[in-house]
């Protein structure tokens, strides 16, 4: 077996808040942190930051004149990540890399910049360096005063896995004893989504429960769009004052029919799940936090794949369609928050774990319980077919 990894901190600023306590309290809620904007010239359905995390997010903004030109994006992961280092005990000595990714990036200064261009013909100073993909990692380094490396990716809405993915190869390699891993995401702007309208995927219900993550029965698809960031510690080797450990991870990339394809049994879930399953009894596995974002194909694909997975002689009392592990999402919740929904995912698993407490979809089929919560496994995919899993237990 690969050597465990150690999270020995997570934090994260979303519309659940900014602190365990209190995210902790919205799960049970059992409400959805949903609230009304004027985007795409129409009244739409988002999961914005709390008004306490907001207020932070401005408060950093104008602790400093350089931070102040600076994306949401930038700043969400910069708030998430003072909160991960001081609680895993961290300091400036410290030889920690950084591996901070978003799905699409400096979301609305880009789309600002742009606008202004469209309109006068020139672009300003800032433009260009406050909109690049990597501004999120070395802007971050930048406010910890880090030594180690600074990576940024976009690799769709499995950016922050893949960012912890990253960070278990370097640790795992011997190239850095410390990373800090996630994702950032601020995408409730016009632009993004009008794409999202386009592709039809987009909620326009206005129930209690607009975002229908894990309802297969749905006749139309409900995504809605988070914003927020997350980030979490990674250590090599089993520490005191680990949160939860990383016992493997599994990744696979599916062949595509079009853009934004996925295969009816979500062959690259099974593949990432079954990697990160394969020094484990599937009869071990507690529960699993689905990607599912609401869409009629995403969620009915990726529940399919966990059938053929679980659906083994390794499980005790096998039914034709396996003895699953609870299984539950939180996008019903908070939306989907692209490139940082996997470590939000990572957040709840923990948090589950921590309270021995399992928190289920309210308009989903009751599952049988659990008699205690260890381990748990977590699925993110994006489009383009990039799955990740990653096994958790405590």
């Amino acid at each position: 077996m690969s050597q465990i990894i150690s999270i020995t901190a997570l934090a994260s600023i979303s519309p659940l808040g900014n602190n365990p306590k209190t995210i902790w309290e919205n799960y049970l809620s059992g409400k959805p942190c949903f609230t009304q904007l004027f985007l795409d010239h129409k009244n739409t359905v988002v999961a914005a930051l709390d008004n306490e995390s907001r207020e932070s997010v401005q408060d950093l903004k104008n602790a400093d004149i350089k931070y102040k030109s600076l994306d949401k994006t930038v700043l969400y992961a910069m708030a998430a990540s003072r909160k991960a280092i001081q609680n895993a005990g961290w300091n400036d000595i410290d030889n920690f890399g950084i591996n901070i990714g978003s799905s699409r990036g400096a979301t609305e200064l880009f789309e600002k910049h742009h606008i202004e261009y469209l309109a006068t013909g020139k672009a300003q100073t800032l433009a260009s360096p406050t909109t690049t993909l990597g501004n999120i990692s070395s802007w971050v380094a930048h406010d910890l005063q880090s030594t180690g490396p600074e990576i940024s990716h976009s690799i769709t809405c499995s950016t922050a896995l893949h960012a912890m993915l990253n960070g278990v190869a370097w640790l795992r390699s011997g190239m850095a004893s410390k990373f800090l891993v996630g994702g950032s995401e601020a995408p409730l702007t016009d632009f993004t989504i009008a794409q999202m309208r386009a592709l039809k995927i987009y909620s326009n219900s206005d129930e209690e429960f607009p975002c229908r993550a894990l309802d297969f029965d749905k006749k139309q698809n409900t995504l809605i769009l988070g914003e927020g960031a997350a980030v979490c510690c990674l250590e090599i080797g089993k520490k005191d004052n680990a949160l939860a450990y990383i016992e493997n991870i599994g990744y696979a990339t599916e062949i595509l029919e079009h853009n934004i394809s996925i295969s009816a049994e979500a062959i690259c879930f099974q593949k990432s799940m079954k990697m990160a399953l394969e020094n484990t009894k599937l009869s071990e596995v507690d529960a699993i936090v689905m990607h599912a974002p609401g869409t009629k194909a995403g969620d009915l694909t990726e529940y399919k794949a966990i059938q053929k997975v679980f659906s083994t002689t390794d499980l005790p009392s096998v039914s034709a369609q396996g003895d699953l592990p609870m299984l539950t999402t939180n996008k019903w919740k908070i939306g989907h928050t692209f490139g940082t929904s996997g470590m939000l995912s990572i957040e709840m698993a923990i948090l589950m774990m921590q309270h021995q407490q399992f928190i289920g979809v309210p308009f989903a089929e009751v599952q049988k319980p659990r008699k205690q919560i260890r381990k748990v496994l977590v699925n993110a995919v994006g489009f383009g077919g990039n799955a990740v899993s990653v096994l958790l237990s405590i």
